[in-house]
């Protein structure tokens, strides 16, 4: 059947906008519904995190990954004995280890909540002023230079169309004399 039609606070006639799949907030038809259904809504601040891979995006792999090979190595000719080297390789490793954890446990949530607070204020400032006085600059922009190019072509393009004029009617030639 065709839309109902109803008239609008002027007396016109208009064909009111029908959706046959129904909102997408509110389906009115079971199959979107079920489909609404069967997608799960992953809220960014619930989603799971991987304890097992914690840089996924490989921010800090040439940063700080750095083994005992790295930073103390001995040449052929000069080696210390096995014990104290395995020993120095053990420290090493382990002090490296605890201490980042140590550290990580007394400042890492202060950090974290540093870093929050700094990119909150970094996304807000974007989103609030950097983006609009952009955007409101490119405005004005454009009427400034359609006056300019008015301008332009009102009293340059006539200048320098004489000037061509001018020029124009010179001939030059070349000659290679021997």
């Amino acid at each position: 059947s065709p839309p109902a039609r109803s008239p609008s606070p002027q007396g016109f006639l208009y064909t009111a906008p029908i959706r046959e799949q129904g909102n997408i907030y509110k389906p009115n038809n079971k199959m979107m519904a079920d489909e609404l259904s069967e997608k799960a809504v992953h809220d960014v601040h619930t989603k799971e995190i991987d304890l097992v891979n914690r840089d996924p995006k490989h921010l800090n792999d040439d940063v700080v990954k750095i083994d005992f090979e790295d930073v103390i190595a001995e040449p052929e000719g000069t080696h210390s004995f096995d014990g104290i080297w395995k020993a120095s390789f053990t420290t090493f490793t382990v002090t490296k280890y605890w201490f980042y954890r140590l550290l990580s446990a007394i400042f890492g949530i202060p950090m974290a909540l540093i870093w929050g607070i700094y990119f909150a204020i970094l996304s807000f400032l974007h989103i609030w002023a950097v983006v609009p006085c952009i955007r409101s600059y490119l405005i004005e922009i454009q009427c400034i230079s359609r006056v300019y190019s008015i301008c332009i072509h009102t009293f340059c393009d006539p200048l320098f169309e004489a000037i061509g004029k001018v020029f124009s009617s010179i001939r030059a030639t070349v000659r290679k004399e021997i």
